[in-house]
């Protein structure tokens, strides 16, 4: 299946970024949960390093998250490193490179907790955390949940 059959329920921007991105076919993971997810349907998922599974959750993020202001968080995705969380904070962030009302802030230990909140302050459709710097911002009421 090819990004551009998903034309009739995602946004052309989101498109246009995997197209960007230099994504044309989507892997079996982006296949089952990319159709699932659009359409409100919780999902449990696994699958190998490499198959595509930042995409398959953000693009249904991006697409519900598109049209809000940036003000509390609308999604958060918590992983389990730094490197990760940077990883797939990046990978968000240029699927919505064509979407510039869309922030991505992504909170982490081992940085600045007062430059993250900052970050978080000025507003943000998704939070990208590991889950130690998650609460840490939560009980510094950095983050509303």
């Amino acid at each position: 299946m090819n990004f551009t059959e998903l034309s009739s329920s995602v946004r052309p921007e989101i498109i246009r970024a995997t197209q960007a991105m230099g994504y044309t076919e989507m892997t079996e993971i982006q296949q089952k949960a990319i159709p699932l997810m659009l359409a409100g349907h919780d999902m449990i998922a696994k699958a190998p390093t490499g198959t595509g599974k930042t995409v398959a959750f953000g693009i249904p993020i991006l697409q519900k998250a598109a049209g809000f202001p940036a003000g509390a968080p609308k999604a958060v995705v918590l992983s389990p490193t730094r490197e990760l969380a940077q990883q797939i904070a990046q990978d968000l962030t240029n699927l919505a490179q064509f979407l510039p009302e869309i922030r991505v802030v992504c909170v982490y230990g081992g940085a600045g907790l007062e430059k993250q909140q900052k970050q978080l302050k000025a507003g943000c459709q998704i939070v990208v955390a590991t889950p130690g710097r998650l609460m840490d911002h939560y009980r510094h009421h950095a983050l509303d949940l």
